[in-house]
Formats: structure tokens, sequence, C-alpha cells
């Protein structure tokens, strides 16, 4: 590992020395879940005036609930897999305990390809029944990044170009994949894409990564 991969990896383990219990990471799953249904519900509820208050109401009270414990300084740590790559628990795109997060199941391939298969939904709306293309660059950053990763040449993102081909839908079953292109020194390149369920490419990506000098 070089020096700069040695010291990312470093930050890791210090916050691993505050890493939560598997009952801990299991139980606000559950509730990140809850609170992503309800992010579904917001969006889409047709509720009376009335009724939208009261609930407002109850979420307040249950905000105030969960801000009397003690808050940590950052988000829940990032675990190593058995991959090597760490596990961002509260990652917005893979993240199983950030409600914003779909989240994603992001698979390593053997050939180095990191692939997810994923649904979104209205939360995740820009043009009229279509996924926003800001998400659609999240997503796939997240997975260029990945890929980089499993190629054994982690970084940052540099560069991230991104061409939309066609709309991508939601509510309907999508995938997207990404492979590490070539690598010179600090620097790595990946290439991804979003699939749509006739298997037509929505949003092709390329990027460059760079690991920081620390």
């Amino acid at each position: 590992m070089s020096g700069a991969g040695a010291a990312m990896a470093r930050v890791h383990l210090e916050r691993e020395q505050h890493s939560l219990a598997e009952s801990q990471v299991a139980a606000l799953a559950v509730l990140a879940e809850r609170v992503r249904a309800l992010n579904e519900v917001v969006v889409h509820t047709g509720a009376a005036e009335d009724e939208l208050a009261a609930v407002s109401a109850e979420i307040a009270a249950l905000t105030e609930r969960l801000s009397a414990d003690p808050r940590r300084p950052h988000p829940p740590i990032a675990q190593a897999g058995r991959d090597g790559i760490f596990r961002q628990l509260a990652s917005p795109v893979t993240g199983p305990l950030n409600p914003i997060a779909p989240p994603l199941d992001v698979e390593i391939l053997p050939d180095g390809t990191a692939r997810a298969e994923f649904t979104l939904n209205g939360v995740y709306e820009g043009p009229p029944t279509f996924v926003h293309g800001g998400v659609s660059a999240m997503i796939l950053d997240q997975l260029l990044g990945m890929a980089a990763s499993a190629n054994g040449t982690p970084g940052m993102t540099a560069t991230l170009d991104l061409r939309y081909r066609r709309p991508t839908p939601y509510g309907v079953p999508l995938a997207a994949e990404a492979k590490a292109t070539g690598a010179d020194g600090r620097k790595s390149w990946c290439e991804g894409r979003v699939i749509d369920p006739e298997g037509r490419t929505t949003v092709e990506a390329t990027a460059m990564f760079v690991m920081p000098r620390f």
C-alpha cells in the first residue's frame, strides 16, 4: 500500500475505535428503513392539512427524543469488508444507516467490475417519471470509486464526466456497473454506466481518481 493509501486507511482505523456493535448497526438500519419509507410517503401523500400537522408534531417529538442522547461527532464509521474495501455505513448511496440512500448493494465481480441492481422511487425524481440526473451521477461516482478501489488504486474523485444518453426511469429495475480502465502512479481511470430494464445504457460516465498526498 502506498504512503497515501496507508494514511487513508489510518483515518478509517482511528474511527473504527468508536465503531458500533453489530446489534446497534442492525437497530439503526431498521430505523433508517422506517425513515426511508416515510420519505417516500411524504412525497406522495394526499393527507389533509390537519393530519399533516398532527404527523409533523409527532415527528418533531421523535426527533427531540433521539436528540436527547449524546450525538456522535461523525457519521457511523466505515467497516472493512472481506474484500478489503471500506463499507461506508452512512454513505448517501450505499449506506444502510442513511435514510436518503436507496441504498445500493454493490457487488465486486471476479473481473473487478463493481455492479449493483436496484429500483429507485419517486423520492429521486427529476423530470416527471424519470430519475434526477444528479442522482444518476451520485450512483455512478460511487460505483466508479469502488471499481478503482477494487483495482487496488483507490483515490478521491478528481474528474467525473457524464453523458446522458436517454432518460432513466424510476419505479423499474435498473443496474449500474463500473470498471477500472487504467492507472498511473496516484491516478486511476474508470468507466461506468446505468442500464435500464431493456438493457439500454441511459447514462455513461468516465472518471479520474487521485490518491491525495497526506
